[in-house]
């Protein structure tokens, strides 16, 4: 289900269980952020905490999780040559990230200059 699907169920059920059909927007938000965003954070916030774990600070400081779509972990990095020394070392970072944070289901680690 969609953001905007969710939104509407939950703007529905709202609507439901009041007497007087008003809908508190805080409520509406809070529930939307348990539904849709803790779970989201849950997934992977471990993978943004191994990360710094992961990288030497040096490397770290140069590169920023982008974001998780389809299995593919996205890495923005601030230099070629960065860039370079992290395909280098790819395939273990993701061994590491499959290892320790299954749930994320990652499948593959994109780095691009960003």
């Amino acid at each position: 289900m969609d953001e905007s699907g969710l939104l509407d169920r939950i703007v529905r059920r709202q609507r439901e269980t009041k007497a007087v059909g008003a809908v508190r927007l805080g409520d509406v938000v809070g529930q939307f952020m348990e539904g849709r965003i803790s779970p989201q954070h849950n997934k992977f916030g471990p993978v943004s905490e191994l990360w710094s774990q992961l990288l030497p600070p040096e490397l770290f400081q140069h590169c920023k999780l982008a974001g998780v779509n389809g299995g593919q972990l996205k890495v923005s990095v601030d230099s070629p040559v960065y860039l370079h020394e992290l395909r280098l070392c790819g395939a273990e970072l993701l061994n590491e990230l499959q290892r320790h944070c299954p749930a994320a289901r990652i499948k593959e680690i994109k780095f691009v200059i960003g």
